[in-house]
């Protein structure tokens, strides 16, 4: 196929594949769903080899969330049933933290619900940070705390954060119908404080939400400027007790076509399979791998994933190898160049527009406009929408915030 050949030969340089292009690898039918894998594969493998990068979520204050992201358990007025709680101490969180390091992840999440923090937030996670590194000095810490103020960037690096998450989750354009009280601008301000701040940008998106195909590229262009080291792939967990808990619209497939246009916008950045990889892709996670170079491992913040020891089966079974501690992630010239989604000099890339918080399940605060089909070079194939698999959406009761051993 010549389309998915351009492709990969503008990968393998870095070079922004055009917006047609893009829209016809979502327009692709299910039966060249493994030639795209192959081709996105070749773009993955050529930047990252065989590795999978482990991450780890930590959720620091569960529930009661202010804000009114329509995707989310977390949500102003939510009816899920999930575990509420207050911030964890610093040792509980390091206690969590640790079973997350010992099953092979490299990087910790720290994640809290809520608008944004207040600088008493910042100095709670600050110690939290701490203590994480007191007993584990090579782990990568993230965050994840909402909306941040001023000042509230630079706090966390010098208390040791290596990375800030806020996700776009869905084009500027459909933002609004998902989330009133918040804008995507805000979003757009928080990934630049994080940039400005020396802390390595993490942003990306939400699948499933309804979106066009058009509403997918605009996001992911969007995020190739915005300049991410990491971006992580959200499929939305349609929880019951919020807005979208009918929205059942991909298949394995379509997320598998999803991950590669992603992979051929980001070429060399850290493409991440998120939330609602188990419910989306089920059996069909293995192929996955061949785009996406990180995943969580074990739970999310309200849900339950995969088992943990599955995971690293998974990977082990699909060929791939779990990236060691001493591993750089990102190629050596994104690395030299200060990181970045492959916006850096001569990648060639959009227009620069921003991010949001968090990898919550099927999560950030995305669109839920138009159809899922759309696309150019020929009609798109009707997406038949998959069936509503609510035995998969598994309430966590498990890890941060319970008395049980978590799952890692």
């Amino acid at each position: 196929m010549d389309l998915l050949n351009t492709l990969v030969d503008k990968g393998l340089r870095r070079e922004l594949p055009t917006r047609d292009e893009a829209l016809a690898v979502l327009a692709t039918s299910d039966d060249d769903v493994l030639d795209v894998v192959a081709a996105a594969g070749k773009v993955r493998r050529h930047w990252f080899g065989r590795r999978v990068k482990l991450n780890y979520l930590v959720n620091l204050k569960s529930g009661l969330c202010p804000e009114d992201c329509s995707y989310c358990s977390q949500r102003l007025g939510s009816k899920a049933d999930i575990l509420k709680y207050t911030w964890l101490k610093p040792d509980q969180a390091s206690q969590a933290a640790a079973a997350g390091l010992a099953g092979g992840a490299k990087r910790v999440c720290l994640v809290a619900s809520g608008r944004g923090p207040t600088d008493r937030d910042v100095d709670r996670v600050s110690d939290t940070i701490k203590a994480i590194k007191d007993q584990h000095e090579d782990v990568e810490v993230c965050a994840c705390l909402g909306l941040l103020s001023d000042g509230q960037a630079e706090r966390l690096r010098e208390a040791g954060a290596d990375a800030y998450n806020h996700n776009l989750n869905t084009s500027e354009g459909t933002y609004g119908d998902i989330t009133t009280t918040h804008t995507y601008a805000d979003r757009v301000d928080t990934v630049q404080k994080a940039h400005a701040a020396g802390l390595s940008a993490c942003s990306g998106l939400i699948a499933g939400m309804g979106e066009s195909d058009e509403d997918l590229v605009d996001v992911v262009y969007a995020l190739r400027e915005l300049d991410p080291d990491s971006v992580p792939v959200n499929f939305l967990i349609p929880f019951e007790g919020t807005p979208l808990a009918r929205e059942w619209n991909l298949t394995p497939q379509r997320c598998l076509r999803i991950l590669a246009m992603v992979r051929f916008v980001c070429p060399d950045a850290e493409v991440r399979i998120a939330g609602g990889r188990e419910v989306h892709l089920r059996t069909m996670q293995p192929l996955a791998l061949n785009l996406a170079n990180s995943i969580f491992l074990g739970d999310y913040l309200t849900s339950e994933g995969q088992a943990g020891k599955a995971d690293l089966e998974m990977i082990a079974d699909a060929g791939f190898e779990v990236e060691g501690a001493g591993e750089v992630t990102l190629p050596e010239h994104r690395v030299a160049a200060g990181g970045g989604c492959g916006a850096h000099a001569d990648s060639g890339c959009g227009s620069h527009e921003g991010g949001a918080c968090g990898s919550h399940e099927g999560g950030g605060c995305g669109s839920h406009a138009g159809g899922a089909g759309g696309g150019v070079c020929g009609s798109a194939p009707v997406e038949v929408p998959a069936e509503a698999r609510t035995d998969l959406v598994a309430v966590r009761r498990r890890g941060a915030g319970t008395d049980l051993a978590p799952n890692a």
